[in-house]
């Protein structure tokens, strides 16, 4: 009989400039752990989803708030899986400046899903530090969803943003 390793983590994300994987990729490293699987998400079946616990998802925000092409053919696979007993987080990039009517929605759609669908939502981020004036991706009180970064306009925040996040994630999910 086989074990599975105590963390199974994966890290799943869509990217069509590339930007959402460079990110993917520095969390990866910054996490420093075993038993990482880095998954693009037009690679994975809604099933395999099942075998990982925890799950880290990477989502951009494209356009006026629609989610990124992989994860919009992906979406009603999505909505099926049930996240019961798994421990989720998100971080998502958008264009505050330039979509700042739906500043990164494409979390809100997928984090709410999760929500949904059971799943035990980790990784919380205050909205301070940014300029935007609606976004899917705010809970009820005021906090994003996940990890927002802005690849565009705040680049330089980023690398900060990624440790304080870091730092929190690991306690919750106990690596």
């Amino acid at each position: 009989m086989t074990t599975q390793p105590k963390n199974n983590l994966a890290i799943i994300f869509g990217s069509d400039t590339q930007m959402t994987e460079d990110i993917a990729e520095r969390i990866a490293l910054k996490l420093n752990v075993e038993n990482i699987s880095f998954k693009d998400v037009c690679a994975i079946k809604s099933s395999e989803i099942l075998n990982y616990n925890p799950i880290i998802f990477g989502v951009p925000t494209w356009y006026v708030g629609e989610l990124q092409s992989d994860w919009d053919v992906f979406f009603p696979e999505f909505e099926k899986i049930d996240f019961n007993g798994k421990k989720v987080a998100f971080f998502s990039l958008g264009d505050q400046y330039g979509y700042p009517d739906n500043f990164v929605d494409g979390l809100g759609i997928l984090a709410r899903v999760v929500l949904k669908n059971g799943g035990d939502l980790h990784g919380y981020w205050p909205n301070e530090g940014y300029d935007f004036t609606n976004s899917l991706g705010l809970d009820e009180n005021g906090m994003f969803l996940g990890l927002v970064l802005d690849e565009d306009n705040q680049s330089d925040m980023s690398d900060d943003r990624i440790d304080k996040w870091i730092e929190n994630l690991k306690k919750d999910f106990n690596l």
